[in-house]
């Protein structure tokens, strides 16, 4: 059954009849791809897993392999004398030993299954002799025995009236007499058995490995970050707004030198236990390895890591630093904390009076109270020098401070169109001169160098501290862009944003108020810059800035205009008259162009309010309150009403600025689409313009309509305020004290991710490598992807991060061996190239050749690595007379001591020779073998004729 069981997988595979293909061509089973294809069978209740590994070949064009038809030896045999591809650098360890392109493997399943026993191994071996008899399938079968990590093998290849019987040997102690050439010619020589008085000739293939492990310290580049610097902030604040990068350790473990001697003939070469001519400098190829160290520790990796660990903690602020910081108010605030640490769905808070404001003052009082000097997270050197970088401004508050931040917003921030800068938009993170970018770093440094997440907790406070200091003195938050939150950034920039723009409202307000109690002239101080922008005047802040009352002179309108309801609508002479004797107020400017339509005076462009700035969470939940309105008739009227806040405050700064003006003059200044204006012919014959409003405007019951009929003349400065800033300004103050480190760490991951990729893009610049080109712009693209979403997946994160970590130690990488190859310090231009092309394709390719072996400009290099290597400290001649006198490997090497013994040694043994009969066929015999201080394999292909015997 288990025969039939083999017989049937080597059909469903078509193995079966004449295997074909051309002769392999060089460095084929390197460049080439190698697929397998599994199945199971078993034999009684034993499972076999059978594999079949081969070469992907392109169809050969069969035709001139009929003639060769009974005398063609199958291709596995023809593979065996192959010298095109000996040590190949990848391989399956059997093709490595023999040179195959295409066999099966029979392996027990389970892994810590094992054929030990004799008798079983012989057992299986008759198997696939037979299957292969009975299929006619050329291809070699080979049967794993004993444990998996030994890796023996026994196997067979069949073709018509030859076979070839693949045989091993594994031994951990090798015997002294097969450590050199001449031992294992004796072995391969016995084995064949050859009938032949004169053999025919042997030819040899030898690979020896040098391994260079002690890399001298001097060559790595890297230096460690010096934190005594950082915390005595003597440096100043610039170390904070950098990341670090670069290994700490060397990220390359050891080097390989492989001495290759291709092609030798028995005799040219003599190596036995006295005497060896194997010299490695003489060696005609030389190829190089690097081994990578596993995962080297790498700083921007490690600050990362640490940052993300970050979002994973549960505390709030308060438990990290001590429940002392708000203890009167511990109950009420909880409940708060609660309902706001939910990021995703943020439902507007009833906020006590004044609850925020007592509950940080109080605190801050008790933090001083109840905590000792020594006992606080971050020491104040390290604070005071973060809080100077994050508020530069600070450093001169009597500088006129709106001066100073807008020549700093605009002095550093890059071209808007270089790609680098643009990328938080991408990354849905912030722009890279913005307080939020720089916090984000510096809370990553804390939290790596100074004290955690308890440093953070405290950084977090401070800031939140110094918000609310800002917002309660007026004075306008540094970096960051002026105008209403910019929706492309993280949620906690918009609230920042958000901030400033209250601040910039009180300011303008209160400035107003000392200013004068009177109204400023509509030429004053808003009249001078607005001749620009003759339409609408929306620029920020300019109408506040001429506003002279306290924001609790606001009031929904005024009690003596009660009886002017009537005015600017057209319903008789009555209300015109009366409108003209109303005193125009909250006047911006005369239009020029426009008159209106009935005094016929000129009309003046009012002073309106801004519409309330938003931030994404905002106008989420406004969206969710118009969305649940529904489809209903009073639905859509309420929700027309609530949209239409900012018109019906715009229509009362038009009618106080234009007494006795109609509808239609508004909606030419306002929205002159909508009114259109045709010549027509008058009764005297004359073209004249004559205008009226657009079939929208006209429809029943119009909201424009409805809004104008209720819109009294009230300026806008007496209007109520469209923006809330003081309640505004307090929910995002709350918003702030509430947040957790995790949901902070959230919020600025972005930030860091920016930045990372930034940092990577700067360095691998300095480097040029193509792959890392390509592997950054793949970050880009999945970050972009990842980060746009409110919350991603802790796993997508990773896999970036991850990303990122592999990028950087590419980095290093490279830069290590630029050091130790002596890039930097070639003096000729085409060899320093050369070099590069070397180091380059090093990272890249899993075994590089050495152009012009031991006496290129890299073999040179490598040798005298070598060399400095060997340099033992001087030795007493008695002790060296000792070493000499030791092994006789030792004392062969004694010749070439710039070089250490080999760590390997691998000879290719091969002939053609007829067995077992002097009469049979020549056919193809092997023998590999390779030696390593623990290991010693010979694995041995002898084909025998099975006609001629």
């Amino acid at each position: 059954r288990f025969i039939s069981k083999i017989e049937e997988v080597l059909n469903d595979w078509k193995l079966i009849g004449i295997s074909s293909g051309k002769p392999l061509e060089k460095g084929i089973f390197t460049t080439g791809t190698w697929e397998e294809k599994s199945d199971e069978i078993s034999f009684a209740d034993f499972k076999f897993s059978v594999t079949h590994h081969y070469l992907v070949q392109e169809p050969s064009d069969r035709d001139g392999k009929e003639e060769l038809g009974e005398d063609a030896l199958p291709l596995p045999m023809q593979d065996l004398l192959c010298m095109n591809n000996d040590f190949p650098p990848r391989a399956h360890c059997l093709v490595r030993w023999y040179g195959l392109r295409e066999f099966v493997v029979i392996a027990p399943a389970a892994n810590n299954d094992a054929v030990v026993s004799e008798s079983k191994c012989n057992l299986l071996l008759s198997s696939i002799s037979i299957a292969l008899g009975n299929t006619g399938c050329q291809v070699p079968l080979f049967v794993q025995i004993h444990h998996k990590w030994r890796r023996m093998y026994v196997g067979e290849c069949q073709g018509p009236g030859v076979r070839t019987d693949f045989e091993m040997v594994h031994l951990r102690k090798v015997p002294s007499q097969y450590t050199h050439l001449s031992g294992l010619l004796d072995i391969f020589k016995t084995k064949i058995g050859c009938p032949l008085t004169p053999l025919p000739p042997v030819s040899m293939a030898i690979r020896l490995t040098f391994v260079l492990q002690d890399w001298q310290q001097y060559f790595w580049p890297q230096q460690p970050p010096d934190i005594d610097a950082l915390v005595g902030g003597e440096v100043g604040g610039l170390e904070f707004g950098k990341l670090p990068f670069g290994a700490c350790e060397d990220p390359i473990s050891e080097l390989h030198l492989a001495t290759t001697w291709p092609h030798l003939a028995e005799g040219i070469i003599v190596d036995n236990d006295v005497y060896s001519d194997l010299d490695p400098l003489q060696a005609p190829q030389w190829s190089v390895r690097v081994r990578k160290a596993d995962n080297p520790q790498c700083l921007l990796g490690d600050f990362l890591t640490e940052f993300f660990k970050l979002c994973r903690r549960k505390e709030s602020t308060d438990e990290i630093l001590g429940r002392s910081a708000f203890d009167e108010e511990g109950k009420e605030v909880a409940d708060i904390t609660h309902a706001l640490s939910k990021l995703t769905e943020p439902a507007p808070v009833p906020i006590p009076k004044l609850s925020v404001t007592n509950m940080v003052h109080s605190a801050k009082k008790k933090i001083r109270k109840h905590r000792g000097v020594d006992e606080s997270p971050l020491n104040n050197d390290v604070l005071n020098t973060i809080l100077l970088f994050l508020f530069p401004d600070a450093a001169d508050k009597l500088a006129d401070l709106f001066e100073s931040r807008t020549s700093t917003s605009a002095g550093n921030n890059p071209p808007p169109e270089n790609e680098d800068y643009n990328l938080f938009s991408h990354f849905k993170s912030a722009p890279s001169d913005s307080l939020t970018y720089k916090l984000a770093l510096c809370l990553c440094m804390i939290n790596f160098y100074h004290g955690g997440v308890k440093g953070v907790a405290h950084l977090w406070q401070e800031f939140v501290l110094e918000m609310r200091y800002r917002w309660e003195n007026n004075y306008l938050i540094p970096g960051l862009a002026n105008g209403s939150p910019d929706l492309r950034c993280c949620l906690l920039h918009q609230k920042l944003q958000m901030l400033n723009c209250c601040i910039e409202r009180k300011k303008a307000r209160d400035e107003g108020k000392r200013g004068s109690l009177s109204d400023r002239s509509p030429g004053g101080a808003s009249g001078d810059h607005s001749g620009d922008n003759p339409d609408k005047e929306k620029e920020f802040g300019k109408s506040w800035e001429s506003w002279s009352d306290s924001e609790e002179e606001f009031f929904e309108c005024l009690s003596d205009t009660e009886d002017l309801k009537g005015n600017g609508q057209e319903n008789g002479k009555k209300g015109a008259k009366e409108s003209v004797n109303l005193k125009p107020e909250g006047r911006l400017h005369p239009h020029g162009k426009l008159m209106l339509l009935h005094p016929g005076e000129p009309l003046y462009v009012p002073i309106t309010q801004e519409p309330a700035p938003m931030t994404e969470d905002l106008l989420e939940e406004q969206s969710e309150v118009l969305a649940k309105l529904g489809t209903s008739a009073e639905g859509a009227h309420l929700r027309a009403r609530m949209q239409s806040a900012c018109l019906l405050s715009d229509m009362e700064s038009f009618k106080a600025a234009n007494p006795g003006c109609c509808l239609e003059d508004f909606v030419r200044w306002y929205s002159p689409r909508d009114y259109i204006e045709e010549e027509v012919v008058d009764e005297k014959g004359n073209k004249v313009i004559r205008g009226e409003l657009s079939a929208r405007m006209k429809i029943p019951s119009n909201m424009w309509v409805e809004a104008w009929e209720t819109a009294k003349p009230v300026p806008a400065r007496r209007q109520k305020r469209l923006f809330d800033d003081t309640r505004e300004a307090e929910k995002v103050l709350h918003y702030l004290a509430v947040q957790k480190p995790a949901d902070l760490a959230r919020h600025l991951l972005p930030c860091i991710i920016h930045a990372a990729v930034l940092k990577v893009k700067e360095e691998e610049a300095l480097e040029d490598i193509s792959s890392v080109k390509k592997i950054i712009k793949q970050i880009i693209s999945h970050s972009s992807k990842v980060l746009r979403f409110p919350s991603p997946e802790d796993k997508k994160l990773e896999e970036i991060i991850a990303q990122i970590m592999s990028v950087e130690a590419i980095i290093a990488r490279a830069r290590s061996l630029k050091a130790k190859f002596g890039v930097e310090k070639c003096e000729n231009e085409e060899e320093k190239e050369d070099l590069q092309r070397f180091v380059n394709s090093l990272l890249e390719q899993p075994e590089v050749s050495v152009v012009g072996a031991g006496r290129g400009p890299a073999g040179s290099i490598i040798h005298k690595l070598f060399v400095n290597a060997q340099r033992v400290p001087a030795v007493p001649p008695l002790e060296e007379e000792l070493r000499r006198s030791g092994s006789p490997e030792e004392r062969r090497q004694g010749l070439q001591s710039e070089f250490p013994p080999p760590a390997g040694r691998e000879v290719i043994l091969r002939a053609s020779v007829p067995r077992p009969a002097p009469y049979s066929k020549a056919l193809p015999q092997r023998m590999y073998s390779v030696l390593t201080r623990e290991d010693f394999r010979l694995a041995g292909a002898f084909s025998a004729d099975t006609t001629f015997f």
